[in-house]
This record gives C-alpha cells, structure tokens and sequence, in this order.
C-alpha cells in the first residue's frame, strides 16, 4: 500500500509539473508576442472636419459596433472581467482624464485604426483592427473626424490584465488577443468604396460580419469560452431561406423568420439596426451570392 501511495504521488507530482511547465512555455510565448515591437510604413490621410465627414462618421462609428467596447460618449467601458479570461476594456477615446494624451494625433489613430498598434508600436489588445484596415481612406478619415470633435470625457478604466485561460486560448489560437498578427499591415486600401446596391458594395460591408462569422462566413465555434456556436451566413445556412425582407426585419429587430429572438450579446442586432436601406440591401444581395 506503501508503495501504491508512494507511486501515485509522484505520478500526480510529476503530471502537476508538466501541466505547470506547459503554462510557462505558453505564458512566456503569448507575453513574447504582447510586448512585440512592430516598425510599420504609416499612410497619412486627410482628415478634413466637414459636416458630411462628420455625419458619416458618426454613422459607421455605430454601425461598425465601436460602441460596444469604447461607450456611447466614447468614454470606454470594461467588456471583459473575468479572473480566468482577463480584463479588458476599451479605451476612453476622447481627451477627458484617463483619456487619450494631447500628444495623440492622426498618426496615432491611424496606427490603431490600420494596424492594431499603440504609437510607439506595441500590440493594441482585442481591437479588432483587422477590420478596419480594410476600409477606404474616405471611411477611416471619416470615424477619426468624429472621434476628435466629441467632447472630453473623465473616466479612468483598468489596465488591460491577461488571465491564465486568456493566455492558453491565444497560444492556440482561439481568440484574436493580437489583432496586429492578423493585419496585412502592406495593405493599400481604396480612396474611397462608391455606395450602391450591389454585391461588390456589399462584399464591402461585410467586413464587419467576418470578425465573427469568419473571413468565409461560414461561422463556427464562438471566439468566446461557452458562447454559443456563430452561424453559417451564407446560403449554406438559414439566411438562404430568407428573403430580402426577411433579413432586414431580422438585422433591424433580432427576429428571425424561425421565430427565434436573437440575443444581441450573440448577434449584435442592436448595431446592424442603424444600416441604412441601402447597406442592408447590398449586403444581403453579396451574402445571398456565396
């Protein structure tokens, strides 16, 4: 019995120091990649404050969900807070206390915006810059315009903290921790993408859908632990079941044709609601083309 006692300890004792000596190698890799210094080529932009900039600004600032992490007044708010995942939050955007520095121009919004990086090209954490670096010169200047004319606002928020199971998931690669990783950061985007109900301008749009449903749409497991599987939206899955109507009233309301209500924490419904006619057309004419 001695000896059972004796070997199962060591057993137990030698599987410990694995699981531990794993945690290491997987902290000290995703702590390399968080503190990695990038030397990006910066492509300056006009940033002209006009009242129809201003207006769309305003426009793809919601509809392109930045709310959801930087606050209605852009004053930030904490999204996650949990001690095995981490805390995250995005940032108070506006010049307010625990805001951005007076020092933070168009370059600095530009490397946030483009390529997931602080001014001094460091990784930005959970900022999903991978989508934005693909819109249009027209567009980007557009959400900085307004960004820049919104009043300050004093509002200190936590220093961002990678939890152990935040660390593990990115080592796999099971959540986009770093977006810089995934940013094309030789990317020459467009001037400027022509507005019109047509597959291309949809495709355009749905930029926004692939940070979710994935690059293909095809969706899959959710990016967060426990969440509830993304969905396929393409043909392949119920939105080729729908008619236009349909998919507007279902972006607009969260009510699918199914009968189902939509959990906007899931389906951020709340955010697609303020497309406009047209975006909504063009992007269900692209998403009913795959």
């Amino acid at each position: 019995m001695r000896k059972l006692l004796k070997w199962t300890g060591i057993t137990v004792g030698a599987l410990v120091a694995l699981l531990l000596i794993f945690y290491l190698v997987t902290y000290l890799s995703t702590n390399r990649r968080i503190h990695k210094q990038y030397t990006v080529q910066v492509k300056p932009l006009d940033v002209t404050v006009d009242s129809a900039m201003l207006a769309y600004g305003s426009h793809l600032f919601v509809v392109k969900g930045c709310f959801d992490c930087h606050g209605r007044n852009l004053e930030g708010r904490v999204f996650i807070n949990d001690p095995k995942l981490g805390v995250f939050a995005g940032s108070n955007l506006t010049k307010g206390k625990g805001g951005l520095p007076v020092s933070y121009d168009d370059k600095a919004w530009l490397m946030a915006l483009r390529h997931g990086l602080t001014p001094e090209g460091k990784p930005l954490l959970i900022m999903p810059s991978y989508e934005y670096a693909k819109l249009s010169d027209y567009d980007v200047a557009s959400i900085i315009a307004w960004c820049k004319t919104q009043p300050a606002v004093d509002h200190e928020l936590p220093l961002i903290q990678v939890g152990p199971l935040g660390h593990l998931l990115t080592f796999f690669d099971k959540i986009p921790l770093i977006p810089a990783e995934k940013v094309d950061h030789h990317y020459q985007a467009p001037a400027m993408v022509k507005k019109e109900i047509t597959p291309a301008y949809g495709k355009y749009l749905s930029i926004s859908c692939t940070g979710c449903h994935r690059d293909d749409l095809h969706g899959g497991p959710n990016h967060v632990p426990g969440g509830v599987p993304v969905a396929d939206i393409t043909t392949k899955g119920n939105l080729g079941k729908w008619s236009q109507e349909q998919f507007m009233m279902a972006l607009r309301t969260g009510k699918t044709p199914e009968g189902k209500q939509l959990n906007n924490e899931d389906m951020p419904w709340q955010m697609t609601t303020a497309y406009t006619e047209e975006e909504l057309s063009a992007l269900y004419l692209y998403l009913r083309s795959l």
